[in-house]
């Protein structure tokens, strides 16, 4: 699985002068950040098809799973195992469907499975209603007060854990932080809302949600799923390095969460909670 996270291409790099005519032109081989489909069985139905770099399948769908509403706890599983008879191209298990079986008491019925089929930039494209996203979380959210300099040291801190990031230059993270600014778990992955899902999935088969004393940090913009995703694990806050759309910020508000976005150098936007008091 380790290999597939990147593919090497040869690319042809080329500078232009300040007149537009191009002064350098070389080709060599570069790092690619992989791309695949993920297809999620649940008790051998399709719940989802997503497009995502290859590696922590197993937490992606926990993590999936449990923004959708369908478990809390990794005991809600018994089974994640990817599908033994699925043959690629080149005749070997390609590695991109994973079968969930769920214990008996939260077996889901046809009418609980709504068919989603997502890029790596999409995350709630199958949700059917905006209304019902706003009254699904599992847990209270506590009101954290931020401590400003622990929130602006975020982005550097989860830049130190970007491993893929540093090789392809093409691939998001998502990490979960203490109020101190201590990592506890960072994951990358070409969609934004796979590398949360990776770390949330992470967090619930270590048996640590809610995540009420956590910071969701992200490497890219905030969208209204990624704050849904982190209300419902029950994160306090969820800070960016980019804008955050007008629905994040409601959702956010409304959910009682602290919103940073634009968190670069010594700069920040607070869109919704507060700030710790000075001392």
């Amino acid at each position: 699985m380790a290999g597939r996270i990147n593919q090497t291409y040869p690319v042809t790099r080329v500078k232009l002068d300040a007149d537009g005519n191009v002064t350098e032109q070389d080709t060599r081989a570069d790092l690619v950040t992989a791309e695949e489909p993920l297809q999620i069985r649940v008790d051998g139905q399709t719940v989802t098809t997503t497009m995502r770099t290859p590696g922590h399948d197993v937490e992606l769908a926990h993590g999936f799973l449990h923004g959708e509403g369908h478990i809390r706890t990794a005991t809600d599983v018994t089974t994640a195992r990817y599908c033994a008879g699925a043959v690629g191209p080149d005749g070997r298990n390609p590695y991109n469907l994973l079968d969930i079986e769920m214990a008996k008491k939260h077996a889901l019925g046809l009418s609980d499975l709504r068919l989603h089929t997502t890029t790596s930039a999409c995350g709630v494209c199958g949700t059917t209603s905006i209304e019902e996203l706003f009254a699904r979380t599992h847990y209270p959210i506590p009101q954290v007060p931020l401590n400003p300099r622990v929130v602006a040291a975020l982005p550097d801190a989860l830049r130190t854990h970007q491993k893929q990031f540093r090789k392809t230059g093409g691939i998001h993270a998502a990490g979960a932080f203490t109020f101190d600014g201590e990592p506890v778990v960072v994951r990358e992955d070409i969609g934004r809302h796979n590398a949360a899902d990776k770390v949330i999935g992470h967090l619930l088969l270590e048996g640590r949600l809610p995540a009420n004393d956590l910071i969701l940090v992200m490497s890219s913009r905030t969208s209204f799923e990624l704050v849904q995703k982190a209300a419902m694990a029950g994160f306090p806050a969820l800070v960016a390095v980019s804008a955050a759309s007008s629905l994040a910020v409601d959702l956010a508000r409304k959910a009682g969460m602290g919103l940073v976005g634009f968190n670069r150098g010594n700069r920040f936007n607070l869109y919704a909670g507060e700030l710790a008091q000075s001392r």
